[in-house]
């Protein structure tokens, strides 16, 4: 279940209107997955794992609802919870920012001749953003059992496969 991808998705249409969609698939989803809590919103579900089994790394499904054509689409994407993503999201914010200012501070030192200090922040902003990437492959590996159980609900639900892409 885990991939390179920093948040595994997938894409499937099924047949009728998207209000009658996402109530019924909402039904199935406590019906098959009773152990996960599902949360309902108009155009919107969301899938997580309950407080009680959750731990740093425990993933949570967000499924978006689209009328395409007479039919729905459904995308959904697995990720982590909110606030894990948000941080980090403002880690590759801050040490994208950090390098590219450094980047060009050592490159405007290198052009004048002058000592390129810049690039060893520049140079450790790079090594940082490679940590929290492998960081994050890290996480899906620790989650991977409950995105899996989490897929499985939804494949479940739809009554077919899903592949993630």
């Amino acid at each position: 279940m885990s991939s390179f991808r920093l948040r595994p998705q997938f894409s499937i249409h099924l047949p009728g209107v998207v209000d009658e969609v996402r109530r019924q698939l909402a039904e199935d989803l406590k019906k098959h997955g009773t152990k996960f809590d599902v949360k309902s919103f108009p155009g919107y579900l969301s899938l997580r794992v309950p407080e009680e089994e959750q731990h740093y790394w425990s993933p949570q499904l967000q499924i978006s609802l689209d009328a395409d054509d007479g039919q729905t689409s459904l995308a959904g994407i697995y990720g982590p919870n909110t606030n894990m993503w948000a941080s980090f999201l403002y880690g590759y914010l801050i040490v994208g920012s950090v390098g590219l200012f450094s980047g060009l501070l050592g490159a405007c030192q290198l052009c004048i001749g002058d000592s390129p200090w810049g690039l060893w922040i520049f140079a450790a902003m790079v090594a940082a953003a490679l940590g929290l990437y492998f960081s994050a492959q890290m996480g899906q590996k620790l989650g991977a059992r409950q995105t899996f159980e989490l897929h499985q609900v939804v494949e479940a639900a739809v009554g077919r496969t899903i592949e993630i892409s």
